[in-house]
């Protein structure tokens, strides 16, 4: 990187500056050049030694809590060092920078805080949103990550602290595909909180009022969505923890309009559709469709991973009525059928004739499943009745306890494989450890959504692409899928590791900018060498 010194850039300033800060990495010549002598020890050190020294730091600190805070603190000061750390380290850093670290950070966001990494646009600013996106540094941007903070993870209605949820994103489409920092915008939207700890505690960050509804709330999504056109109109929107309420009208409004998606309902089902193709495999290679699919949770997560499911099916010629009726989903009443009068509108495609069933135990003796899918947001649910039971009807249950962070999993990998006699096939939404069972080490894969959306993100920014659609989940579930190889499979992982995940994004990306191209989405037409001359020059490499 070049500097020019000028009033403006020097000394101080640069240090101050974590996109141009190299701290101890600064040569002699670009001390002398840049203001910086005296500014920084004398001894120069090379980034991999920089490395050795932050890692050392982070593996020292005692808690997650405490590694999350060193962390963005380097992110703070040092972005290239930041990025060559967690990209050198992806295994080790994830579970930190994203789930199931972020959660707690986004619960003490108010205390955690300490200089603007994105854009607050609170109710009160309604009439002025376009201006307040000026505010922001950066005119370029290619991303935006905005939530409305009503439903973090599994952790409900966290208000203005979910700003940790679009600042964790957005680091990892950074490190996962290269997408450049500097292209990134975390965005809060904050209409208030349901939380009364939160409206009533002297030091929440939030405004301290009951959520924003109606034709208001969605007055001031409109007006957000239309200064995004304008003030930063190379960017994708997604969507991130808005509430059921919310986030599938939000989507249904906007998806033709914009290039847009909503991660929770279309990178959910996308990585979910992946553990399904996955386990089949493992499990003899029945064909999706074949058997029936049951989901605890009806809410956007469950019925965008049945959405996509159908799809899916309908590509191997299915009929749209026959995949339906291959997805059962559970709720707090019990199975989701056709005479019940409290469904939502998303929930009536799935809503089966069927006699009423009370729980997930019933429903699986009733329908004998292939798989259950936990995306309720509630712990323990999948217990060791229904584990048994699944392990009963099916020679290999599939068990994807989805939901996040670790303390609300369905179940632990752990029980998946002690109830089942280690005949489960197991995936989580947040990481637990290898597991031995009877001689046997089972490596249970996390079904995170980050194997998804940053490839898609990047392929899309790549290709300048007027959409984002469903068709497109579809081909980085597929591809995905592919990349698991047999011995991971043998291994009992539905997913490849996370070390392979950069170059995974790559070829999502060029998927998904292929199919753009196709549908005719983009604004010229496809390269000869698209990964080669469209996706490959865009990716950010932290390095000095």
């Amino acid at each position: 990187m070049t500097f020019i010194r000028d009033d403006k850039t020097t000394g101080v300033r640069v240090l101050n500056d974590p996109a141009q800060n190299k701290g101890t990495a600064f040569t002699e010549e670009e001390r002398d050049r840049l203001g910086l002598r005296g500014l920084l020890p004398p001894r120069v050190l090379t980034l991999q030694q920089q490395i050795d020294k932050t890692l050392a730091s982070f593996r020292g600190k005692p808690t997650d809590i405490e590694k999350y805070i060193y962390l963005m603190s380097l992110l703070d000061r040092n972005e290239q060092l930041f990025y060559r750390l967690v990209m050198d380290h992806l295994a080790e850093m994830m579970p930190i920078i994203y789930t199931p670290t972020v959660g707690l950070a986004c619960q003490k966001y108010a205390l955690l805080w300490r200089r603007a990494r994105g854009l607050f646009i609170s109710a009160n600013d309604r009439g002025r949103v376009a201006d307040v996106m000026r505010n922001w540094p950066v005119s370029d941007i290619r991303i935006i990550v905005v939530t409305d903070g009503e439903r973090v993870l599994g952790l409900g209605d966290l208000g203005a602290n979910g700003m940790g949820i679009p600042v964790g994103k957005l680091a990892l489409y950074t490190a996962w595909a290269g997408v450049h920092p500097e292209w990134c915008l975390p965005i809060t939207i904050d209409v208030g909180t349901e939380n009364d700890a939160l409206r009533e505690h002297p030091l929440y960050i939030g405004l301290p009022q009951r959520r924003l509804r109606g034709a208001a709330y969605d007055a001031l999504i409109e007006e957000f969505m239309d200064a995004a056109a304008v003030v930063f109109p190379r960017a994708i929107v997604q969507f991130e923890d808005f509430g059921n309420r919310t986030a599938f009208p939000i989507l249904r409004r906007y998806r033709d309009r914009a290039a847009c998606f909503n991660d929770d309902i279309q990178g959910t089902a996308a990585v979910a559709l992946a553990a399904l193709w996955s386990a089949l495999r493992m499990a003899g290679g029945e064909p999706l469709g074949s058997r029936n699919l049951l989901f605890l949770g009806a809410g956007s997560a469950g019925t965008g991973i049945g959405e996509l499911v159908v799809a899916a099916m309908m590509r191997e010629e299915i009929p749209e009525a026959d995949a339906r009726q291959r997805c059962w989903f559970v709720d707090v009443n019990g199975l989701v059928v056709r005479s019940r009068g409290d469904l939502s509108d998303f929930n009536l495609p799935f809503a089966h004739d069927h006699e009423p069933l009370p729980d997930l135990l019933s429903a699986v003796r009733a329908l004998r499943p292939a798989a259950i899918i936990g995306v309720s947001g509630q712990p323990h649910l999948f217990t060791r009745d229904v584990v048994e039971a699944m392990s009963a009807i099916n020679e290999q249950p599939i068990i994807l306890a989805l939901s996040n962070p670790t303390s609300n999993a369905e179940c632990t990998a752990a029980q998946a494989y002690e109830w089942s006699g280690g005949r489960g096939i197991f995936a989580s939404g947040s990481p637990f450890p290898p597991f031995e069972y009877e001689g046997r080490t089972f490596v249970p894969a996390q079904a995170n959504n980050a194997y998804i959306f940053p490839g898609i993100g990047l392929g899309a920014i790549a290709c300048g692409a007027r959409r984002i659609t469903n068709e497109m989940f579809l081909v980085a579930a597929r591809v995905l899928a592919d990349t698991v190889s047999g011995e991971e499979l043998a291994r009992g992982s539905v997913f490849p590791p996370l070390e392979r995940i950069r170059e995974i994004s790559l070829s999502i990306a060029t998927a998904v900018a292929a199919l753009a191209y196709q549908r005719r989405l983009t604004p010229g037409p496809r390269p000869a060498d698209l990964r080669r001359t469209v996706i490959e020059p865009l990716v950010y490499e932290p390095k000095y």
